[in-house]
């Protein structure tokens, strides 16, 4: 039988599925139960320098293929969540993610994550729904060399920055690899928007908000190849993933390893394990020995 098990960055992931940061991330007790739910890593709630509230109601919205959610990054603040992460004591690789506006706040966020005991830093510069933040900075080459850069020179841990979709994402890989990053995630959600046609309003408090579920997977996989065959660190995709089928496109389009978000919607929070045995069970039926041999399977 297949194992899946991958390693990136002297981290090992086992299996190489991942919590996604937004969902069950931001307590001790959430983190835990979806390590014990079968996922071989997971990623914290993106945290700033300050609480912050987050955008008003309706905030998520179920549309075709997927989820459009403008949660506005809420959180707690720094402090008070590396309270949170003081209870919480992992057996698998937790990734801290942090946003901020300026390369000083980076520093800051990743610096104090490393302290409080995350395996990673995830840098935030991709959430499309929080103005001056995330895509904002993530669409500012010369900051994101600027960030990145720095960070890694002020942290001990991997870093691994969230890239948005982009159309150019071989150039924006390429300047964060050079800056040092351990690997990138690609991609996070999809700035959309809903409209009811009763009231011919906007249904999200903010108007718009990030799309993730089955219906940005052939944009994952587009930006997870154009990364793949530009840089030489690991990719971690991330998008639309739901079946081990999926998971494996994803894999034969350059992933090292997978985030899961939106699939604990769909199929409940044993999401990981219902998605490694299938993966498990195709890889048998095609005769692989292990998953190494189908990353970048699309590119030959």
């Amino acid at each position: 039988m297949v194992h899946l098990k991958t390693n990136l960055a002297g981290l090992t992931f086992e299996p190489p599925l991942i919590l996604a940061s937004g969902i069950m991330g931001q307590t001790a007790g959430s983190l835990e139960k979806m390590i014990e739910m079968g996922m071989g890593g997971v990623v914290t709630k993106s945290v700033g320098s300050d609480s912050r509230e987050g955008h008003p109601n309706p905030s998520i919205v179920d549309v075709e293929t997927g989820i459009l959610n403008a949660m506005g990054l809420p959180n707690p603040g720094i402090d008070e969540f590396c309270k949170e992460l003081g209870k919480f004591i992992p057996n698998k690789p937790i990734i801290g993610s942090v946003y901020a506006s300026n390369t000083d706040h980076f520093v800051g966020l990743s610096k104090k994550m490393e302290d409080h005991g995350v395996s990673a830093v995830e840098l935030n510069l991709s959430c499309p729904h929080a103005e001056g933040y995330g895509a904002s900075v993530g669409s500012d080459v010369g900051l994101v060399r600027d960030i990145v850069e720095n960070v890694v020179k002020n942290v001990d841990v991997p870093v691994f920055p969230k890239l948005p979709p982009m159309s150019d994402m071989v150039t924006i890989s390429q300047v964060v690899e050079d800056a040092g990053a351990h690997g990138i995630v690609a991609i996070n959600t999809v700035k959309s928007m809903a409209i009811n046609y009763e009231t011919g309003r906007p249904v999200l408090g903010n108007l718009y908000g990030g799309y993730s579920g089955p219906g940005i997977k052939p944009i994952g996989l587009r930006c997870v190849f154009d990364v793949y065959k530009s840089v030489d660190i690991p990719v971690i995709g991330c998008g639309g993933v739901t079946t081990g089928r999926d998971a494996l496109e994803y894999f034969m389009a350059g992933s090292s390893a997978l985030q899961l978000g939106s699939s604990i919607y769909y199929r409940g929070l044993d999401a990981a394990e219902k998605i490694s045995s299938e993966m498990i069970e195709l890889l048998d039926q095609e005769g692989y020995g292990s998953l190494d041999e189908i990353i970048g399977l699309a590119h030959q």
